[in-house]
């Protein structure tokens, strides 16, 4: 694993919750119905941060299948999960793969498996009620889109997919350069990530619009965006080094460029005066 991938993850979850919409939470509570046991998938889950948010927000007993292909952000997963357990007067009991939790707040398995998802393999999906991944849209291709819609569609489940990046961000104070890194980093979000060819980046929320439209959905989308306040240190430090580091890998011949931008960021950020939006669309689809 990469241990940057993991603090990344940790130190965007705040951040994450605070800026999904509770209202196509909602909606999808609503077009969920009452199934007797919930069965959710999750995409490219990462250490579980979808699936804790959601755990609290679904109705009834819940069976999820979480998908990521790193086995030691799932390992990770599982002792998060434990923890969340706890603190709710629950038990968790992992065998193998999966873990079980009991109590008066929850009724749940989880079974993580390690697999990539270039394909999407047809019986993942087999009786799933919900499908749901965050933070992955803009990392995958128009033909994947369109074949999640397709394999969503094929057993009727509604779809939930959360803080898809739409291109646009903000910093605060502004620096000449701002808009110049945005664009590279634009570029390289439409690079391969590994997901069916190149990633349709800013432009994924549209394209899978689109294709669960296409597929027979009727779709609602929201803003999700993050406002990172500057006592948020260490998610802007990844933040701006990220940014930075693509920009850089588009532009070779404006590395220079890109570090003076990035040294006067840092600075804004250790003077306590930094501020930085970036915004997201939310799309549930039923």
């Amino acid at each position: 694993m990469d241990e940057s991938l993991s603090e990344w993850l940790a130190c965007r979850e705040p951040a994450d919750w605070k800026s999904r919409s509770a209202q196509l939470v909602e909606r999808a509570r609503q077009a969920l119905g009452t199934p007797g046991t919930l069965r959710v998938l999750d995409l490219c889950t990462g250490t579980g941060s979808n699936l804790r948010y959601l755990l609290d927000r679904l109705p009834g007993r819940q069976q999820w299948i979480v998908v990521d292909r790193d086995v030691q952000l799932l390992d990770e997963l599982l002792e998060k999960l434990n923890t969340w357990a706890a603190a709710r007067g629950c038990t968790a009991r992992t065998v193998g793969r999966v873990s079980y939790l009991r109590g008066e707040r929850c009724d749940c398995d989880v079974e993580t498996r390690a697999m990539d998802l270039d394909q999407l393999d047809a019986a993942l999906f087999a009786g799933r009620n919900l499908v749901t991944a965050s933070a992955l849209l803009d990392l995958v291709s128009e033909s994947w889109l369109k074949l999640l819609a397709s394999r969503c569609r094929d057993v009727g489940a509604t779809a939930l997919f959360t803080l898809t990046y739409d291109g646009r961000s903000s910093c605060d104070p502004v620096e000449p350069e701002d808009d110049l890194v945005r664009n590279l980093m634009n570029v390289h979000q439409k690079t391969d990530k590994g997901l069916g060819g190149l990633a349709e980046g800013p432009d994924a929320w549209s394209v899978a619009e689109r294709a669960f439209k296409d597929a027979g959905y009727r779709v609602e989308c929201a803003a999700s965006d993050w406002s990172i306040a500057p006592s948020e240190q260490a998610f802007q430090r990844l933040l701006i080094e990220g940014w930075a580091r693509a920009a850089c890998e588009i532009a070779p011949r404006k590395s220079d460029t890109v570090a003076d931008w990035r040294q006067r960021r840092l600075a804004h950020l250790a003077a306590g005066r930094s501020r930085i939006v970036v915004n997201h669309v939310d799309m549930v689809a039923w």
